[in-house]
């Protein structure tokens, strides 16, 4: 199981995070409840034009420093924000997209189909949930039925246990994946590349798996925000939802 192994504060943070955010930032941010809303299926989310003129701008002020750390695959980020942003990780780390536009992916685990196929037989019993396959990951959606997150959950742990695989969880969803790198090694690693290099990262994001960008962010000299509700957290600001985080963002991109 993928577990979220940090020292993480016992309150969440309260203050807004500080603008205007100095030139020298490189900006990593989640989508999903980040910058678009959690919606009832993960198809539902679709490209917004102001969005993606507001990420273009902000690529353009921070030298093409803005990366996307997204659960989701790269050619689905492409599709809801409109390539707007060259340099993505989908899969939480699986997927890697550099800022010349290369792109690179860690081989999917064998047992990826079989595990597909036990989660859609599991779920034709088990109405309001969802099976979604993402390359090197196959993710349950329990959103449409939330009281059902301690089945999955224990499908989840039984299907690691047998295949090798990482469990991780995120918000209504039990995700089983190949092993492999996660947001924080990400964001290091575009750290490290010229385009990036002297910045000071400042992640966004929303939800558990966000938590080692937050502390990857932190380690390299700069900070995070978490959207949502209050919680244990690295991260030492706090935006209350995608909406707040548009309008802090076209305050950062001004």
């Amino acid at each position: 199981m993928l577990s979220i192994d940090l020292d993480l504060p016992s309150d969440g943070p309260e203050a807004r995070p500080p603008v205007p955010v100095p030139h020298d930032t490189a900006l990593f941010l989640d989508l999903d409840g980040t910058l678009a809303p959690i919606e009832a299926t993960p198809g539902a989310v679709m490209a917004e034009p102001g969005r993606t003129r507001l990420l273009r701008r902000l690529v353009e002020r921070y030298g093409g420093r803005v990366a996307i750390l997204s659960g989701r695959s790269i050619e689905e980020v492409d599709r809801i924000l409109e390539r707007a942003v060259t340099c993505v990780a989908g899969l939480h780390g699986l997927e890697h997209r550099t800022p010349s536009g290369r792109g690179a992916a860690v081989t999917p685990h064998p047992a990826l189909d079989q595990v597909e196929e036990t989660l859609r037989w599991f779920v034709k019993r088990q109405q309001g949930l969802l099976v979604e396959r993402k390359g090197g990951s196959v993710a349950l959606h329990y959103r449409g039925r939330p009281p059902a997150v301690e089945a999955c959950l224990d499908i989840g742990l039984r299907l690691a246990a047998i295949h090798g695989l990482q469990l991780q969880e995120g918000r209504m969803v039990v995700e089983l994946r190949t092993p492999g790198p996660d947001k924080g090694d990400s964001l290091r690693r575009f750290m490290a590349m010229a385009t990036f290099a002297g910045a000071i990262p400042v992640m966004i994001g929303d939800d558990m798996t966000d938590e080692h960008a937050f502390d990857a962010a932190g380690g390299l000299g700069g900070w995070s925000v978490l959207v949502g509700e209050p919680r244990p957290t690295a991260a030492l600001y706090r935006l209350h939802d995608p909406a707040a985080v548009m309008a802090w963002l076209q305050e950062a991109a001004s």
